[in-house]
């Protein structure tokens, strides 16, 4: 006997998948952005430096 569909189940999964993935991009964005900076600059921000 297949199983009853669960619609608002899989669609809150689905979702939540899709948030966590788009999280992950945009930190993996600014991390670039950063080392970036660091780059061209060749020297550490000095937010950072306090934040350490």
């Amino acid at each position: 006997m297949p199983r009853k569909p669960n619609y608002r189940f899989e669609r809150m999964e689905r979702e939540r998948k899709k948030a966590a993935k788009k999280a992950a991009r945009a930190l993996a964005k600014v991390e670039k952005l950063e080392s970036k900076k660091t780059d061209q600059d060749g020297e550490v921000p000095a937010e950072e430096e306090t934040a350490e």
